[in-house]
């Protein structure tokens, strides 16, 4: 009965997750189709309205997104430089790319606004030529990192990617300049510039790409990065980018303003979402500098610095502190027996009891192979003889195997000294007298909390 409850539960658990993929599906369903029917309202209601902005608004928001562009580029590389970043890498090249053609469009179109000779019914072909190179490099950013293996030498992996962005950059530069003439735009048919729905299709495979790698990736990493979600927001975008410019009847109308802005938009989420992540590997990168990797406590660098800050403090104050060193008994003799891992394991355990049973003011860090220590603000030693005994208790009532213990040795300011090495040595000097006159932890804590 007990299997065939087991086979019950797990048949009863896939039934449930099958129904939960189905019913996300619907929504997701439900959810494009209102947002499909929500920009198809948008964009024909501002052909009705024959809505349309000044040329002057259409250069500044140029302008602004070319400084995006350029900004997102410094960003990624930085970015590349740090985590080798191949996606990153390509993106850089692909948005400087973008930015130039945009500035150089920019530039050529104030011109034809200066001379007269601006024709609204052209689709400008710097826009065509940066908006496909964009998507092109999206889907070979996608490319590289699915199907090129990871380089041992950077070096290998930067020139890679250059190459990747120089073909995707002379083909598609290719194809457009092969092209007859610039396409013009029919204000009699329902779109207008069937011309742009070539890079929303790309854009539109590209965000499938990315939505599929945020899925595969859900279960491999505790929370897909903000960088992750921003590729997947900028390829979405750009989608409604393009069919809104699809349905324009001529440049600066309102379907060509949604559509300029859905671009901007794009660039403001993609440097955002840049910004955002690497604030957090910058956190990360800032938190494992001062983190021991083993045990998740305060590493000798992190000890150092709360030491010179407590010194620095108690003396304004007029306060007293105490550090204890810990030294676990017999991991010589836990290695030999067990093995190096189930060592690791027993100064984890330390670890822990030393995080969970000290005070949140306290500082626990690894000192040493085997030892550890403590920073207790504003503790005299009746408080540094209750948290020794807490941490003696509750290694004695372990059931895990092998048993820990570990000696002590106490040092106080001011009476032990006044600087971080003076603490640290009349500590040691304590800790490595109980353990030469031959006594067990327990009597070694008792003898500590017999004489505080």
């Amino acid at each position: 009965m007990g299997s065939w409850g087991k086979i019950i539960g797990f048949l009863r658990s896939e039934g449930d997750s099958v129904a939960a993929r189905k019913a996300h599906r619907r929504v997701l369903m439900a959810t494009a189709a209102v947002s499909l029917f929500l920009f198809l309202a948008a964009v024909f209601y501002l052909r009705q309205i024959s809505a349309a902005g000044s040329p002057q608004s259409y250069l500044y928001l140029e302008v602004g997104g070319t400084l995006l562009c350029f900004s997102y580029a410094a960003n990624a590389l930085v970015r590349f430089r740090g985590t080798h970043d191949r996606t990153a890498l390509i993106l850089a090249f692909g948005f400087v790319l973008s930015g130039i053609i945009e500035t150089v469009s920019c530039f050529g179109l104030n011109d034809s606004l200066i001379s007269g000779a601006l024709a609204l019914s052209r689709i400008p072909m710097g826009w065509m030529v940066s908006r496909t190179l964009l998507a092109v490099l999206l889907l070979a950013a996608i490319a590289v990192e699915r199907y090129m293996p990871t380089a041992r030498q950077p070096s290998k992996e930067t020139a890679a990617a250059m190459l990747v962005v120089a073909l995707a950059a002379y083909l598609t530069s290719a194809a457009f300049l092969a092209a007859p003439s610039a396409p013009v735009a029919h204000a009699a048919n329902l779109l207008s510039r069937p011309w742009d729905l070539l890079p929303a299709a790309l854009f539109l495979i590209a965000a499938v790409c990315f939505r599929q790698r945020l899925k595969n990736d859900g279960g491999k990493r505790s929370a897909a990065s903000l960088f992750d979600h921003s590729l997947f927001m900028v390829a979405a975008l750009n989608v409604v980018c393009h069919a809104s410019v699809a349905f324009s009847r001529q440049l600066f109308d309102g379907p060509f303003f949604l559509a300029e802005l859905s671009k901007i938009t794009s660039y403001v989420v993609m440097l955002s979402g840049a910004l955002l992540d690497q604030a957090r590997l910058f956190e990360q990168v800032r938190t494992m500098a001062v983190t021991d990797p083993l045990t998740g406590l305060s590493n000798y660098r992190r000890l150092i610095s709360v030491l010179e800050a407590e010194l620095d403090r108690s003396r304004r104050t007029q306060r007293p502190f105490s550090i204890v060193l810990l030294d676990m008994d017999g991991l010589k003799v836990i290695n030999d027996q067990y093995g190096h891992l189930t060592g690791s394991r027993a100064l984890v355990r330390i670890a822990k009891i030393l995080r969970n049973h000290s005070r949140a003011i306290d500082t626990a860090a690894r000192y040493g192979g085997d030892e550890f220590a403590l920073v207790l603000p504003e503790a005299g030693k009746d408080i540094t003889s209750r948290v020794v005994s807490r941490i003696r208790e509750r290694l004695s009532a372990e059931t895990e195997r092998p048993a820990v213990s570990v000696s002590a040795g106490v040092a106080a300011f001011p009476q032990d000294g006044d600087t971080p090495e003076k603490l640290l040595g009349a500590a040691d000097r304590a800790l490595y007298a109980m353990k030469n006159h031959g006594r067990s932890s327990v009597q070694n804590l008792a003898r500590i909390a017999a004489c505080l």
